[in-house]
Order: C-alpha cells, then structure tokens, then sequence
C-alpha cells in the first residue's frame, strides 16, 4: 500500500508543470495559518504514509511501551528475617512485550518450559520448532543474567521456571484482497510474555501430584460428606 502512494505521488510531481511545482514550493515553506499551539500549519506540503515512514509508526507506538507492573516485582523490599527462619528464595521476574507472534500460539510454549530448571528448559527450547520459541529462549538467558547480576545469585544453573505464562499485545487490523473487488479483515497479533525464575530446584510435582483411583475416590467421598445444605436445621 505504502509502495503505490509512494509511486503515485512520484507520477503526480513528475506529471506537474515547473512553474506549478515552484509556486507549490514557495507556498509550502510560507505557512499560511497557526495551530492551536502557536505553531506554523502548512497545508500545501505532500504528505504520504510511505514518506512519514517511521515517524508515523513512532506516532501510534508513542506511548505503547507494554505493562511495567511485572517488573516492579524485582524492587520489591522483604523484612529482615529471623536466625532460625529458613533463608528466602531469590527470584526474578522478566518479560519481552510486543513480540511479532500470536499469544494463542505462544501459550503452548509458555505452558512447556513452566516448572522445568532453565538449563533443562533452556535445552528443550532448542528443539522446538517454533518462532516462538526464540524469543522465549532469549527471555529466559536475559532472566538469567539478571538474577546473577542484580539479584545476588550464586550459581546460575540453580534456579527454576516458578511462572511462565503470556498476555495479549497490540492488534494491528489490516485488509486483504479477495476476488471480485470484494475485501476481507486480517490480525497482524502481538504478545507480552511473562517469567519468573526463582533460585532452588524445581519441585517433583508443579501442578498437583497424581493420585491412584482409590485416592481420588476417598477424596471425593470426604467432599461428599462434608456438604452442608444452607439453611437447614
């Protein structure tokens, strides 16, 4: 789309008569009118989205810098603890925000790393075949770093995948094309994703433990028993 504004104003200078193309020229470096603000306003400069470029998207992303809360948890300050308390875990807490990628496709590769140790982790993400999978590969090595550098961790490999999941970005709306000068609506889809690595081994178990039929089958008794109809004698 940029590339045909472009060549058509190209046609439009290029079909232009010179003594046109000068009076056009002067009165766009006069300004003619004042915004608001006090500023010139010229209403004869050729303006196009292939020209402005980058400018225009610097424009919609002005103030598009993706949620700060996730990082706001690394400044967090604990109490002192106790002699005998037991010593409290380091973490960290990353993400990457805007990533070029569907977050309906990056859940799937969110949820495989979670609860692995990053260099286990680290060595799956090596063989998925996925975009996806690089930015969350390179999120983690950035974690990484920063817990040994800010965070006053020892030994990089003992840390753990404590949290990993993905948040919906920006959503670009674009037109495609279709036969018969008919058009359709296509999602050009971004996403933030989000971990938090944590210092320890990973626990055998990070969602619930399994359990043999018989177990679940008490469990299920014990809430059976302990019902209570509400408003009953």
């Amino acid at each position: 789309m940029h590339t045909v504004i472009r060549q058509m104003s190209q046609l439009r200078l290029q079909a232009m008569p010179s003594s046109m193309l000068l009076k056009a020229t002067a009165s766009a470096s006069t300004p003619s009118a004042l915004d608001h603000s006090g500023a010139p306003v010229n209403h004869h400069n050729l303006h196009t989205a292939a020209g402005s470029g980058g400018a225009l998207c610097a424009s919609w992303n002005k103030h598009n810098n993706g949620p700060r809360k996730w990082l706001v948890y690394n400044k967090t300050v604990h109490p002192p603890q106790q002699p005998d308390e037991e010593p409290r875990k380091a973490y960290v807490c990353h993400m990457r925000s805007n990533i070029k990628y569907s977050p309906d496709k990056m859940w799937y590769i969110a949820a495989f790393v979670r609860g692995m140790s990053v260099d286990e982790a680290l060595k799956q993400l090596n063989f998925v075949l996925k975009k996806g999978a690089t930015d969350v590969k390179e999120t983690i090595l950035e974690a990484q770093e920063m817990a040994v550098q800010r965070h006053n961790v020892e030994y990089k490999s003992n840390l753990w995948v404590a949290e990993s999941f993905v948040g919906k970005g920006r959503v670009f709306k674009g037109m495609r094309r279709h036969a018969r000068g008919r058009f359709g609506q296509v999602e050009y889809k971004h996403c933030h994703y989000f971990v938090r690595l944590e210092e320890g081994q990973p626990p055998e178990h990070y969602y619930q433990e399994p359990q043999t039929p018989e177990q679940q089958y008490e469990h299920w008794l014990e809430q059976m028993r302990s019902r209570k109809v509400i408003n009953s004698l």
